[in-house]
């Protein structure tokens, strides 16, 4: 029995999926080839079926022929190991902000559209502006 006739996995297939989204991330695959090649992976019963959906892509070929340059290690952290990283509330305040400023615009146009004075719920969705602001000044 040669590789042909050989019945592949789901985790066989999987494998294969896996790289072709990763050949879709970097850029090496467009969505039309992507989608194609990864209905022809799913639909394969044998290894030889599989076998030529990757041999156009880098890092599916053996390491003799292929042009790939190893990546460089990730520079070290500067926190100390087992040191959990205080989180940064500057990424979402401006946003959040955003959304207390739509909030009170609702609310001022409901109260005048209204003609009487409405509970400023609001102020409410200030406090975690708020207590985000303070955090930040630690």
């Amino acid at each position: 029995m040669g590789r042909e006739d050989m019945r592949a996995g789901d985790g066989d297939r999987k494998q294969v999926a896996d790289q072709l989204k990763a050949a879709l991330d970097e850029g090496r695959l467009d969505l039309d080839e992507y989608d194609e090649r990864l209905q022809r992976t799913y639909a394969a019963k044998t290894y030889g079926e599989l076998d030529g959906l990757l041999d156009d892509l880098p890092g599916t070929v053996p390491v003799q022929h292929s042009q790939i340059q190893p990546a460089a290690p990730p520079a070290a952290s500067m926190t100390p190991v087992g040191t959990p990283k205080a989180p940064d509330p500057r990424h979402w305040m401006g946003g959040y902000a955003g959304v207390v400023v739509v909030c009170t615009l609702i609310w001022l146009f409901t109260m005048v559209a209204s003609g009487h004075w409405i509970y400023p719920w609001p102020v409410w969705t200030l406090i975690p502006l708020i207590l985000g602001f303070f955090s930040r000044r630690r």
